[in-house]
């Protein structure tokens, strides 16, 4: 049973590695070369081109499509109709052709930013469920990127409803983790400046409102990411459809910046701005963590490293000279 993952990014080439090594049949699809050696086979491939997929998917008898190829939220702000067209006109075309196709599963990855703007009226301190009662106008979704992740929720969930397609959305926290010498995601690069301050010893200031947040916020391991992807296309029955992905612990800007110097080295964090705001920018702090409930219970699925230990593994110290 093949299996074709759309984007040889982090989360692509993560989920590659792991069907690779059960010796499962792979092939990785992207504009560029994978970032990392994954032991799967590659294809050049554009989601935006309907046909190069199906051409792919026939070629290799795919039976399952992990579609993790995005423009993530700082390509969108910087170029939005490519963003557009790669984020919605790609997973529009992967839903189509495998209702056409007779794809047995589609794996879908969103994110936990849809929620983002109900966070100033969901109750404090509760668990935050996949199927959370958001306002269609005044909870609409407050980056271009998160209005993408909403709407391919809603075409794979049409999809099933109408085509019959056995369709399954991840919705992953904040991502940690991955070997790219440049990230291009918000939390690979508060990372990469904090431990690199750390390294350094000096002072670090934050002046981009996008890199800290007032109240707390949930973060999942890349290894994580890529284990949800496997119990997602390994499951029996996945009524509820979509599922949040993250790690229970949530943490404050403050003790992020604490666990790095115990990790890393003490330094100084500045921030040019006060901390009124959720991750990433959006207007209003989260008011409790992801429910999991779902995963846990339909997919066998829970995180298992918190952010110290995400830290420590992607970012290891230099051996000792």
């Amino acid at each position: 049973m093949g299996t074709l993952i759309t984007g040889a990014g982090l989360v692509g080439c993560r989920t590659a590695m792991l069907l690779a090594a059960r010796g499962e049949a792979c092939v990785l699809g992207d504009i560029r070369p994978p970032v990392a050696e994954t032991g799967a086979a590659f294809e050049r491939l554009d989601v935006t081109d309907a046909g190069a997929i199906e051409a792919v998917v026939a070629r290799h008898g795919i039976r399952r499509i992990v579609h993790t190829a995005a423009i993530l939220s700082n390509g969108m702000r910087a170029n939005p109709l490519a963003g557009l067209r790669v984020n919605l006109m790609g997973t529009a075309n992967v839903l189509d052709i495998a209702h056409r196709m007779k794809v047995a599963r589609v794996v879908t990855i969103s994110s936990t930013t849809v929620l983002y703007s109900g966070f100033g009226y969901f109750p404090s301190g509760e668990a935050i469920p996949e199927d959370a009662a958001m306002r269609l106008i005044s909870d609409r979704p407050r980056s271009l990127y998160a209005m993408t992740k909403q709407t391919n929720e809603q075409l794979g969930l049409l999809f099933r409803d109408m085509y019959g397609v056995d369709h399954v959305a991840l919705r992953f926290a904040a991502v940690v983790g991955g070997d790219a010498a440049t990230p291009t995601s918000v939390p690979g690069q508060l990372f990469d400046r904090l431990i690199g301050a750390a390294r350094m010893g000096g002072t670090l200031t934050l002046d981009d409102p996008l890199y800290f947040w007032g109240g707390t916020e949930e973060f999942v391991d890349l290894r994580d990411c890529a284990a949800a992807i496997l119990a997602a296309l390994d499951a029996g029955a996945t009524p509820t459809g979509i599922y949040n992905i993250a790690h229970p612990r949530q943490w404050r800007f403050a003790e992020v910046v604490d666990e790095v110097a115990r990790q890393f080295g003490p330094f100084t964090c500045r921030l040019d701005g006060p901390a009124d705001r959720g991750f990433a920018g959006f207007p209003f702090m989260r008011p409790g963590p992801s429910s999991t409930d779902a995963a846990r219970a339909e997919l066998g699925f829970a995180c298992t490293h918190g952010l110290g230990d995400s830290l420590a593994f992607w970012w290891p110290r230099p051996a000792p000279a």
